[in-house]
């Protein structure tokens, strides 16, 4: 009984001793993040054209075209924007192009995004008239899905704007969806070249029921209310201009 013992506690010696000599010790490997970011979210760049609003709309004595359009391209986290937002009357050619920006933009929070960049206002017709500015602003999506679009404006006098858009979508079906928008703007100081005058300057308020016949492709119908305060509402009267305007509204929202 003894032999076959020594015979197993040899060989178990011997391996021990075999393994032991064997041994190598290799560096601990560490992965790169970036690798791993690459890997498992590789980059791609990707854009989108919206028309938000394209509407005609119809007062007591003025018709006008409204439109608010966007196109941006990038990845997730870094993108660039243009956006445009105006009115033009068919009445007597007058216009106001209210914002022309192009913005680098940078994702802060899976739902946030801060904006940086540069813009145009301008208005023409019978009078013509541009103002230049830097601008700094959040856009994003605000808790209970509030689509949130908040910027400061710096132009090239000093002078300081802020403005506020908010929009939320209520589903009553897949395809039939109402949009109630709310928009207001605050001056620091009087612009009177673009119609901006210190405090706030105009509340709207509008909603418009959608129909997507696509995803892509919806017609709309709706109404809007602005109304003017402070010192623009004081501009407006002497200058014979309502101070409070309803609107009837036609469009189509679509994007490609």
């Amino acid at each position: 009984m003894k032999k076959p013992v020594l015979v197993a506690s040899a060989l178990l010696f011997a391996y021990t001793s075999w393994s032991q000599e064997e041994k190598v010790d290799l560096p601990l490997y560490r992965p790169d993040p970036k690798v791993i970011r690459e890997t498992l979210l590789p980059p791609s760049r990707f854009g989108m054209l919206l028309f938000d609003l394209f509407e005609y709309h119809v007062t007591s004595d003025e018709k006008e075209a409204v439109y608010d359009v966007e196109f941006w391209y990038g990845g997730d986290f870094n993108r660039l924007w243009v956006e445009t937002e105006g009115e033009h009357s068919f009445e007597n050619g007058n216009g106001d192009l209210e914002r022309l920006d192009l913005y680098y933009a940078r994702l802060i929070t899976p739902f946030w995004d801060f904006r940086i960049g540069a813009g145009l206002q301008s208005v023409y017709g019978d009078v013509s008239e541009n103002r230049t500015y830097g601008v700094v602003g959040f856009q994003g999506l605000a808790p209970y899905w509030f689509e949130v679009d908040a910027n400061l404006r710096i132009d090239t006098d000093g002078k300081v704007t802020a403005d506020l858009e908010v929009e939320y979508d209520l589903l009553f079906t897949q395809r039939l969806i109402l949009q109630p928008r709310f928009e207001t703007l605050v001056a620091f100081s009087d612009i009177p070249e673009v119609g901006i005058w210190s405090g706030v300057n105009n509340v709207e308020l509008g909603a418009r029921l959608r129909y997507e016949i696509r995803r892509e492709f919806a017609p709309y119908v709706g109404v809007s209310w602005t109304t003017y305060l402070g010192e623009a509402k004081d501009a407006r009267e002497a200058a014979g201009e309502d101070t409070s305007v309803v609107n009837l509204l036609l469009g189509v929202r679509m994007w490609f």
